[in-house]
């Protein structure tokens, strides 16, 4: 029974049926606790008034007495010393009466049957139609002594009402019970159309709406889904285009080392055209190495499942080391850079904090101009903090573009017109990286004149 309709409507059968038996036991139990001693009394108060009305007038028809009696809602057993037994009303269901019973009322006892019924699980006293479960009395009648055993009759007590309120439980037990299907249906129903979309996103059909307009829990799940979806549908968008992107930017390079590898086998090529597109295949070589470089440290940091490998060094020293692998680019372009370090120790992986300074050091020197000036400076905070600022005097970045400078392989069009070939990756790295150790990025930039990126990390 896969179907969770299926299974619900099993569910309320189970439920209904377990009420229903919770509730026989305990009317079982209250009718042998408390009520069966006053149905005792009550019935032998009746036998007794029978018996003291048949002494009490000698002359009656006594059978058509009885009969009359029995006609009122009763089952009734009479018999003498001399063993004549005669019964009045119905039949009833088991006659177990006890000869010990008899032989007691006719001595002029009274007998309990109903008060000392014995205490039965699954049977209700009052329904149980045995002789054993009656009251007797003994009374005389014609000089002979006789023995009146009596019960009520069930079916004849129950009246119009009883039965009219009887249906009534019937009927609302249908209805609530069809109900309950109707409502589990219409519940399950936003259940099959969320399986169903399920089943469309998997087949990447991002575009499926789930069209369920409820303020419950079930229309909370739907939004949530459709949000998912949402997420999904943005995420597959950035994969294609991160493909793609991935794709163009290793295939210039590839072209180009490809075209001028042609032109270099040709062999009335001058020296300086093969020195010129030697050092073309050179760039787009170490280009190519850079971005290969750059998406392993992506995937490493979208992949990462192990814990930072955090431990304490010098900040300062990591700085002025990775400032001294970038000399020959400064001084290619004769660059002035400016240090300003403070002695600061942190606590973080420095691996991944050295891939934040050569980002940062080697777009700065890319994107200034020969004879420019950059400057890096190095402070710790009074709140457990540290800010590492890098400003240069380069090409800028236009404000346009400031919202997408950390979305991978953006590049502002301003480097692009003037040649400069990046991965457009160094950015987000920095970021990712920044955000891995709990720590924030700020950039201000203004074309023409510069821009200037702070870090500022958690000393610990």
């Amino acid at each position: 029974m896969k179907s969770l309709y299926a299974k619900f409507v099993l569910f309320t059968l189970m439920i209904m049926l377990s009420s229903f038996f919770i509730t026989f036991l305990i009317f079982n139990t209250f009718y042998h606790q408390s009520l069966k001693v006053s149905n005792d009394k009550k019935n032998m108060d009746i036998a007794l008034n029978i018996a003291e009305y048949i002494e009490s007038d000698q002359s009656m028809d006594l059978e058509k007495y009885l009969d009359t009696q029995a006609k009122t809602g009763y089952k009734i057993y009479i018999v003498d010393k001399t063993d004549n037994k005669q019964f009045f009303g119905s039949d009833f269901r088991v006659k177990n009466l006890p000869e010990k019973a008899i032989n007691s009322v006719l001595a002029g006892s009274t007998y309990h049957g109903m008060r000392d019924l014995p205490k039965e699980t699954f049977i209700t006293g009052i329904f149980s139609d045995e002789m054993e479960n009656t009251v007797g009395v003994p009374f005389k009648f014609d000089n002979n002594q006789h023995a009146l055993f009596l019960r009520p009759d069930i079916k004849l007590l129950f009246s119009e009402i009883q039965y009219l309120l009887g249906g009534m439980f019937v009927g609302m037990a249908l209805i609530s019970l069809l109900a309950m299907l109707f409502v589990a249906k219409k519940l399950i129903k936003p259940i099959t159309q969320l399986t169903e979309a399920t089943k469309r996103v998997g087949d990447e059909e991002f575009a499926y709406n789930v069209n369920i307009s409820r303020k419950d829990e079930i229309g909370q799940l739907a939004s949530s889904f459709q949000t998912m979806v949402h997420k999904l549908a943005e995420h597959d968008k950035l994969r294609k285009e991160f493909i793609s992107d991935v794709s163009h930017d290793f295939q210039t390079p590839l072209q180009n080392i490809q075209g001028y590898s042609e032109l270099l086998s040709d062999i009335e090529l001058d020296d300086d055209k093969r020195i010129q597109y030697s050092n073309i295949i050179q760039d787009e070589t170490e280009r190519l190495s850079s971005l290969t470089k750059q998406l392993l440290l992506l995937t490493s940091l979208d992949q990462l499942s192990a814990p930072l490998q955090l431990k304490e060094f010098a900040l300062d020293e990591q700085l002025r080391q990775v400032v001294q692998r970038n000399r020959w680019g400064l001084e290619d372009k004769e660059i002035s850079l400016m240090l300003e370090l403070e002695s600061v120790t942190i606590t973080a992986d420095k691996s991944f904090l050295e891939n934040i300074w050569e980002n940062l050091l080697s777009n700065a020197i890319k994107y200034t101009p020969n004879q420019g000036q950059i400057k890096i400076h190095m402070n710790a905070s009074d709140f457990g903090k540290v800010n590492v600022t890098f400003e240069d005097t380069g090409i800028g970045i236009a404000k346009e573009h400031l919202p997408h400078i950390y979305e991978r392989f953006y590049r502002a069009d301003a480097a692009r017109h003037r040649g400069i070939e990046g991965t457009g990756l160094g950015l987000s790295i920095v970021k990712q990286i920044t955000e891995l150790h709990n720590g924030t990025v700020t950039l201000d930039s203004t074309p023409k004149k510069g821009t200037k990126i702070t870090i500022q990390l958690p000393l610990v």
